[in-house]
């Protein structure tokens, strides 16, 4: 199989973190916010804070294709929508990526 995304080294398979949220809320509108522009999204652990409130963040993710497209549509709303200050690793993996599909 060789097709340009798999020649170009990405493999649609693969997703990255694009944004994480304490509030439910925030991260459905963000992933509104990628669905109306077309870029395939889902969360994980969404509702993982019904368990125990603020204890864990929604990971919005995208095909890593998406990735930067994914970015730019989000911009700054990723930083007023996740409702606090991202911890320095948090930041520097969503600055980096998530390799962790």
């Amino acid at each position: 199989m060789t097709d340009s995304t798999q020649d170009a080294g990405m493999d649609p398979d693969k997703f990255v973190t694009v944004g994480k949220f304490l509030e439910p809320v925030n991260a459905q509108m963000a992933k509104g916010m990628l669905e109306s522009a077309g870029i395939e999204c889902f969360l994980q652990g969404e509702n993982a804070n019904s368990l125990l409130a603020l204890a864990f963040r929604a990971r919005l993710l995208v095909h890593k294709q998406d990735e930067e497209t994914a970015r730019e549509i989000l911009g700054e709303a990723v930083g007023e929508l996740t409702g606090d200050e991202l911890t320095e690793q948090e930041r520097h993996e969503l600055e980096a990526g998530d390799d962790k599909g």
